[in-house]
């Protein structure tokens, strides 16, 4: 039986490799990088792209597609923000999206008219990291107040990120978060990995964190 499941589920993910490509040389023919957001509840998905679209207003065309259990809270408000366009994608209790949603969400954007595309996965550390997408940068949010043990306790997702941002740094002092704690653990996971610390509150760090996807972006053929 235990064999059988594993079988099952590698041709699950074999299927969604194969859409996800798809996804990935759709994006790169249209010159648009891809960032798949990936965290816990709370961490600041949402606060992050909005406090992006506010800092590349001008400089970038963001476009963002949504993902949540149910509700399409954080569409409205990343249009209101500034995004391009934005498509809410609802799983129904799915803890993850996949590539076949984000193929068909695809459909309702005018790729021509965008640069970035961020795509929210649901709030989770364990299920996403799984699961390609198409993305070409894989983004994990921790924010302080989660503690600096995650690394230790989700190792997988801050392993296969290309860029971490932690966010909060504003209650850093109030969580007794251990940066030292913090940044060994992750260096033994993924020692080249850039991070980002920012507060999504006051603004701080946001900035540099914008300007390094411009800089992805003009990197691209």
């Amino acid at each position: 039986m235990n064999t059988h499941t594993v079988k099952v589920v590698k041709s699950i993910l074999a299927n969604n490799d194969v859409v996800a490509e798809l996804n990935r040389r759709r994006l790169v023919e249209a010159g648009v990088v891809a960032i798949n957001l990936m965290a816990s509840p709370g961490a600041g998905k949402t606060s992050l792209i909005i406090k992006t679209l506010e800092a590349l207003r001008g400089r970038a065309r963001v476009g963002v597609i949504e993902g949540d259990i149910a509700g399409s809270i954080d569409t409205e408000k990343v249009l209101t923000a500034g995004a391009q366009d934005a498509v809410q994608i609802n799983t129904g209790g799915n803890c993850h999206l996949e590539a076949n949603m984000i193929q068909t969400a695809l459909e309702s954007l005018d790729l021509s008219q965008l640069d970035l595309l961020f795509v929210e996965n649901v709030g989770n550390l364990v299920c996403p990291t799984q699961w390609a997408l198409g993305e070409q940068l894989k983004l994990c949010i921790l924010s302080t107040a989660e503690g600096h043990d995650k690394p230790v306790k989700y190792p997988e997702i801050f392993a296969i990120s290309d860029l971490i941002v932690l966010n909060k740094m504003d209650l850093v002092e109030l969580v007794d978060f251990d940066r030292s704690f913090f940044y060994d653990s992750l260096k033994a996971l993924n020692p080249t990995v850039p991070v980002f610390e920012v507060s999504c509150r006051t603004g701080a760090g946001i900035p540099e964190f914008a300007e390094s996807l411009l800089k992805y972006k003009q990197a691209r053929p």
